[in-house]
Protein backbone atom coordinates (compact mmCIF):
# COMPACT_ATOMS: atom_id res chain seq x y z
CA UNK A 1 0.00 0.00 0.00
CA UNK A 2 1.31 3.74 -1.07
CA UNK A 3 2.32 6.02 1.52
CA UNK A 4 -0.45 8.48 0.24
CA UNK A 5 -3.26 5.62 1.14
CA UNK A 6 -1.57 5.24 4.91
CA UNK A 7 -2.71 8.85 5.28
CA UNK A 8 -5.69 9.35 7.75
CA UNK A 9 -7.98 12.10 7.05
CA UNK A 10 -7.48 13.45 10.50
CA UNK A 11 -3.03 13.46 8.94
CA UNK A 12 -5.69 15.59 5.71
CA UNK A 13 -6.57 18.03 8.29
CA UNK A 14 -3.51 18.70 10.10
CA UNK A 15 -1.36 19.76 6.53
CA UNK A 16 -4.32 21.84 5.54
CA UNK A 17 -4.05 23.36 8.97
CA UNK A 18 -0.67 24.10 8.45
CA UNK A 19 -1.03 25.20 5.23
CA UNK A 20 -3.50 27.88 6.32
CA UNK A 21 -1.72 29.31 8.75
CA UNK A 22 1.35 29.47 6.40
CA UNK A 23 -0.52 31.10 4.04
CA UNK A 24 -1.91 33.28 6.55
CA UNK A 25 2.03 34.26 7.94
CA UNK A 26 2.99 35.21 4.34
CA UNK A 27 -0.50 37.36 3.85
CA UNK A 28 0.46 38.88 7.66
CA UNK A 29 4.28 39.58 6.59
CA UNK A 30 2.76 41.05 3.23
CA UNK A 31 0.10 43.64 5.02
CA UNK A 32 2.50 44.84 7.13
CA UNK A 33 5.18 45.74 4.49
CA UNK A 34 2.09 47.18 2.65
CA UNK A 35 1.30 49.35 5.64
CA UNK A 36 4.75 50.70 6.20
CA UNK A 37 5.32 51.59 2.56
CA UNK A 38 1.89 53.32 2.19
CA UNK A 39 2.57 55.24 5.73
CA UNK A 40 6.38 56.05 3.76
CA UNK A 41 5.71 57.02 0.48
CA UNK A 42 3.30 60.14 1.73
CA UNK A 43 6.53 61.63 3.58
CA UNK A 44 8.59 60.91 0.30
CA UNK A 45 5.25 62.47 -2.05
CA UNK A 46 5.36 65.35 0.65
CA UNK A 47 9.23 66.14 0.51
CA UNK A 48 9.45 66.19 -3.44
CA UNK A 49 5.95 68.03 -3.84
CA UNK A 50 7.55 70.66 -1.00
CA UNK A 51 11.26 70.47 -3.21
CA UNK A 52 9.65 70.91 -6.50
CA UNK A 53 7.07 74.00 -5.01
CA UNK A 54 10.49 75.58 -4.01
CA UNK A 55 12.22 75.08 -6.83
CA UNK A 56 9.13 77.09 -8.62
CA UNK A 57 9.10 79.63 -6.49
CA UNK A 58 12.47 80.08 -6.63
CA UNK A 59 12.84 80.33 -10.77
CA UNK A 60 9.05 82.51 -10.62
CA UNK A 61 11.16 85.28 -7.93
CA UNK A 62 13.98 85.23 -10.30
CA UNK A 63 11.93 85.81 -13.16
CA UNK A 64 10.38 88.94 -11.30
CA UNK A 65 13.49 90.52 -9.81
CA UNK A 66 15.16 90.38 -13.81
CA UNK A 67 11.87 92.14 -15.20
CA UNK A 68 12.38 94.48 -12.46
CA UNK A 69 15.44 94.97 -13.50
CA UNK A 70 14.86 95.46 -17.27
CA UNK A 71 11.49 97.91 -16.08
CA UNK A 72 13.97 100.13 -14.39
CA UNK A 73 16.63 100.73 -17.07
CA UNK A 74 13.76 100.81 -19.76
CA UNK A 75 12.55 104.14 -17.55
CA UNK A 76 15.93 105.02 -17.10
CA UNK A 77 16.91 104.85 -20.70
CA UNK A 78 14.03 106.61 -21.56
CA UNK A 79 15.08 109.55 -19.21
CA UNK A 80 18.26 109.91 -20.00
CA UNK A 81 17.76 109.00 -23.86
CA UNK A 82 14.50 110.87 -24.10
CA UNK A 83 15.98 114.39 -25.62
CA UNK A 84 18.18 112.51 -28.00
CA UNK A 85 16.42 113.30 -31.18
CA UNK A 86 16.30 117.22 -29.85
CA UNK A 87 20.28 117.54 -29.27
CA UNK A 88 20.93 115.83 -32.66
CA UNK A 89 19.18 118.56 -33.97
CA UNK A 90 20.73 121.06 -31.63
CA UNK A 91 24.22 119.88 -33.17
CA UNK A 92 23.22 121.57 -36.45
CA UNK A 93 22.96 124.48 -34.53
CA UNK A 94 26.33 125.03 -32.65
CA UNK A 95 27.93 124.00 -35.80
CA UNK A 96 26.50 127.12 -37.82
CA UNK A 97 27.94 129.11 -34.50
CA UNK A 98 31.45 128.13 -35.00
CA UNK A 99 31.03 128.48 -38.86
CA UNK A 100 30.15 132.19 -37.99
CA UNK A 101 32.76 132.57 -35.88
CA UNK A 102 35.66 130.44 -38.16
CA UNK A 103 34.54 132.85 -40.80
CA UNK A 104 34.73 136.51 -38.88
CA UNK A 105 38.51 135.26 -38.32
CA UNK A 106 40.44 138.08 -36.46
CA UNK A 107 38.21 140.43 -35.36
CA UNK A 108 40.87 142.46 -33.29
CA UNK A 109 40.93 145.34 -35.61
CA UNK A 110 37.18 145.38 -36.95
CA UNK A 111 34.83 147.88 -36.36
CA UNK A 112 33.11 148.06 -33.14
CA UNK A 113 29.69 147.32 -34.78
CA UNK A 114 31.29 143.75 -36.25
CA UNK A 115 33.21 143.46 -32.99
CA UNK A 116 29.59 143.39 -30.92
CA UNK A 117 28.17 141.05 -33.23
CA UNK A 118 31.18 138.65 -32.83
CA UNK A 119 31.03 138.95 -29.40
CA UNK A 120 27.18 138.31 -29.56
CA UNK A 121 27.47 135.32 -31.51
CA UNK A 122 30.55 133.88 -29.34
CA UNK A 123 28.45 134.16 -26.33
CA UNK A 124 25.41 132.49 -27.87
CA UNK A 125 27.68 129.43 -28.34
CA UNK A 126 29.46 129.33 -25.33
CA UNK A 127 25.47 129.45 -23.93
CA UNK A 128 24.51 126.76 -25.77
CA UNK A 129 27.27 123.98 -24.84
CA UNK A 130 26.89 125.25 -21.38
CA UNK A 131 23.41 124.28 -21.60
CA UNK A 132 24.02 121.30 -23.74
CA UNK A 133 26.36 120.08 -21.32
CA UNK A 134 24.28 120.55 -18.37
CA UNK A 135 21.82 117.82 -20.24
CA UNK A 136 24.99 115.60 -20.60
CA UNK A 137 25.78 116.47 -23.79
CA UNK A 138 29.42 116.82 -23.89
CA UNK A 139 31.65 117.75 -26.91
CA UNK A 140 34.31 115.95 -28.48
CA UNK A 141 37.20 117.78 -30.20
CA UNK A 142 40.32 114.93 -30.10
CA UNK A 143 42.69 116.66 -31.51
CA UNK A 144 45.86 114.78 -31.40
CA UNK A 145 44.37 111.58 -29.85
CA UNK A 146 44.97 108.25 -31.45
CA UNK A 147 41.89 107.89 -33.62
CA UNK A 148 38.99 105.62 -31.96
CA UNK A 149 36.37 103.99 -34.32
CA UNK A 150 33.66 104.21 -31.87
CA UNK A 151 34.27 108.06 -31.18
CA UNK A 152 35.70 109.33 -34.39
CA UNK A 153 34.96 109.06 -38.07
CA UNK A 154 38.41 109.12 -40.38
CA UNK A 155 37.42 110.93 -43.58
CA UNK A 156 41.30 111.27 -45.00
CA UNK A 157 44.85 111.04 -44.11
CA UNK A 158 47.22 113.71 -44.19
CA UNK A 159 51.24 113.90 -43.42
CA UNK A 160 51.35 115.74 -40.14
CA UNK A 161 55.05 115.01 -38.75
CA UNK A 162 53.38 116.62 -35.45
CA UNK A 163 51.48 113.41 -34.46
CA UNK A 164 52.50 109.71 -34.81
CA UNK A 165 50.69 108.16 -37.51
CA UNK A 166 47.27 106.70 -36.52
CA UNK A 167 46.67 110.19 -34.80
CA UNK A 168 43.83 113.10 -35.26
CA UNK A 169 45.68 115.51 -36.92
CA UNK A 170 42.99 117.70 -38.33
CA UNK A 171 39.20 118.06 -37.06
CA UNK A 172 36.32 118.91 -39.02
CA UNK A 173 33.37 118.44 -37.69
CA UNK A 174 32.98 118.20 -33.75
CA UNK A 175 31.53 115.23 -32.49
CA UNK A 176 28.93 114.68 -29.49
CA UNK A 177 28.15 112.38 -26.61
CA UNK A 178 24.55 112.48 -25.15
CA UNK A 179 25.70 110.64 -21.32
CA UNK A 180 27.83 108.18 -22.57
CA UNK A 181 26.06 107.09 -25.86
CA UNK A 182 27.40 108.47 -29.22
CA UNK A 183 25.53 111.52 -30.76
CA UNK A 184 27.63 112.07 -33.39
CA UNK A 185 31.20 110.96 -34.58
CA UNK A 186 33.94 113.44 -34.74
CA UNK A 187 34.62 113.70 -38.43
CA UNK A 188 38.63 113.92 -38.34
CA UNK A 189 41.91 114.24 -40.82
CA UNK A 190 44.56 111.15 -39.59
CA UNK A 191 48.22 111.44 -39.29
CA UNK A 192 49.93 109.20 -41.98
CA UNK A 193 53.52 110.54 -42.73
CA UNK A 194 55.85 109.50 -45.87
CA UNK A 195 57.91 106.43 -44.87
CA UNK A 196 61.30 107.03 -43.79
CA UNK A 197 60.49 109.94 -41.59
CA UNK A 198 60.98 110.44 -38.19
CA UNK A 199 57.74 109.09 -35.94
CA UNK A 200 56.31 111.91 -33.15
CA UNK A 201 56.67 111.45 -29.86
CA UNK A 202 53.15 109.64 -29.32
CA UNK A 203 51.50 111.76 -26.26
CA UNK A 204 50.17 110.38 -22.92
CA UNK A 205 46.70 110.33 -21.80
CA UNK A 206 46.85 113.99 -20.36
CA UNK A 207 44.37 115.07 -23.58
CA UNK A 208 42.40 117.95 -23.01
CA UNK A 209 39.29 116.33 -24.35
CA UNK A 210 37.53 113.42 -21.96
CA UNK A 211 36.34 110.58 -24.75
CA UNK A 212 35.86 107.95 -21.84
CA UNK A 213 32.11 108.22 -21.63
Amino acid sequence: MSETAKNTPEDLQDVNAAEETAAEEVAAEATAEAEEIIIEDPVAALEAEVAELKDRLLRQAAEVENTRRRAKKDVEDAGNYAITKFARDLLDVGDNLRRALDAAGDTSNADPAMKTLFDGVEMTEKALLKAMEQNGIEKLEPLGEKLDPNMHQAVFEMPNPAYPDGHVAQVMQAGYVLKGRLLRPAMVGVTKNPAGDPPAKEEGPGSNVDTSA
